[in-house]
């Protein structure tokens, strides 16, 4: 059985918030099934970890859950969210100006490795 669910969310982002919900949600149940959850953002995603971004963003039309409260369910269930130092700095965000809930910078290789590891399951987003 697997042990550990690594995410990236590339293909998804900020303009299209209906598409935000689903990782973090799934991300939130795995984490409760004692899995161990590593999110990598990548490209405009990175945007999600500037303070106030995620806020303003809801996946439902009913606008009753934002995509930072899912993301702040992940994180208290143990999700780790990571981000690349290059895509940081295309995004123009410093470490110490992202959400309490960013676990810090890991690059390329940090998400390759976590990816090829045994008991590993890969869902990108």
């Amino acid at each position: 059985m697997e042990k550990k669910i690594v995410m990236m969310l590339m293909n998804t982002g900020p303009d299209r918030p209906a598409s935000l919900g689903s990782p973090f949600f799934q991300a939130t149940a795995a984490a409760a099934m004692d899995l161990e959850v590593e999110i990598y953002f990548a490209a405009e995603n990175i945007a999600l970890l500037r303070p106030g971004v995620a806020d303003e963003l809801f996946p439902g039309k009913h606008k009753t859950k934002s995509v930072y409260a899912f993301m702040q369910d992940a994180h208290s269930a143990g999700v780790k969210f990571y981000a690349c130092g290059g895509g940081m700095e295309e995004q123009e965000l410093a470490i110490q100006e992202t959400i309490p809930e960013f676990d810090g910078a890991r690059g390329a290789a940090a998400f390759i490795d976590a990816a090829i590891q045994d008991n590993v399951v890969v869902i990108t987003y």
